[in-house]
């Protein structure tokens, strides 16, 4: 049967890994497109996820898990935007600053509140759960069609599917809207954007607070579907790898989302390898295994950092003209 071979594992594994990368990869593509490096993403899916995992165990309600993850998370967003629009400061550096507070504030809390090692209670009920497709049961006997319907088509939490239609969405407003050609302006050149009539400040922090919310639904996957709980540093690095997939995809959104695949792909094959006797080479060591998502992002990086071509006015105040 189909459903027995190791390939619908990690077919269904890369659908269910990618969310994580996709939320925070749009989001960065909202910051960055504006001008503004968004190197915090991995502090603010920290943020979310512990605050979207608190919420829902208190309350025993996830939908207001993911509202509690998305207020901080842009809260942190437009703090990131004041210090980087308003004052003018280090984006890098406040973005680094960001993160480090988070990883250590989180696990902090989570120690103050729960005295559980840093991590918060099992959600249990609390946590959002896969929907069933209507049909599900009945096209379960069919070979293939029965699997594809419900493990690839259905089978997945709302996030997921907020994920994915997401990818067109941005890709309409940031190419067919009134917003997303401003956006793009400020992001290229904000002198000729402000001359134009167009408030750059104001552009970029609309887009820090759109980076913010979408940045908040990765947090809220990964504590509220993916773990039920919140742990120390659980985001491991996504934010960065969002990041590389915004390179990989030139800081376009279809690109992009399939960059955050293949790292979703790469994630689920490093799964279904751990503890597997291969043919002629034997047990991987897991540390080896683990490392497989970030050797790939280091190849991926240094075959076409060279070829992407970032917004030109990124990472550079707006210092308006006199």
């Amino acid at each position: 049967m189909f459903e027995d071979l190791h390939l619908s594992s990690i077919v269904v594994s890369t659908i269910r890994n990618a969310p994580v990368l996709i939320f925070a990869a749009m989001a960065g593509l909202f910051a960055e497109r504006s001008g503004v490096v968004d190197i915090a993403l991995e502090g603010k899916i920290l943020a979310s996820a512990f605050v979207s995992a608190a919420v829902a165990f208190t309350t025993q309600n996830a939908w207001y898990g993911v509202a509690a993850g998305v207020a901080v998370s842009a809260a942190l967003a437009l703090l990131q935007g004041y210090v980087s629009i308003t004052q003018k400061g280090n984006q890098l550096v406040g973005g680094i600053a960001i993160n480090i507070a988070m990883s250590g504030l989180t696990f902090v809390l989570a120690q103050f509140f729960y005295q559980q090692g840093g991590r918060t209670p099992d959600l249990g009920q609390a946590r959002l759960f896969d929907i069933v497709l209507p049909g599900t049961e009945a096209l379960a006997g069919i070979p293939f069609i029965g699997w594809f319907y419900g493990h690839v088509i259905g089978g997945h939490s709302a996030l997921v599917y907020l994920a994915f239609a997401l990818i067109p969405l941005v890709h309409w407003v940031i190419y067919h809207s009134r917003f997303g050609l401003r956006l793009r302006a400020c992001g290229e050149n904000p002198h000729a954007a402000d001359a134009a009539g167009v408030s750059v400040a104001t552009t970029r922090y609309m887009a820090m607070l759109v980076a913010g919310i979408l940045c908040s639904f990765s947090g809220a996957y990964l504590a509220i579907v993916q773990s039920g709980f919140f742990l120390r540093d659980m985001s491991a690095g996504a934010g960065y790898l969002a990041l590389t997939a915004l390179v990989f995809g030139n800081w376009r959104p279809m690109y992009t989302a399939l960059g955050c695949m293949m790292f979703g792909f790469f994630s689920a094959v490093q799964i279904q390898i751990e503890g597997v006797d291969l043919p002629g080479i034997g047990r991987i060591p897991g540390s080896l295994i683990q490392m497989v998502p970030y050797v790939v992002t280091v190849i991926v990086l240094a075959g076409l950092m060279a070829k992407s071509v970032a917004p030109k006015a990124i990472g550079k105040p707006f210092v308006k003209s006199r």
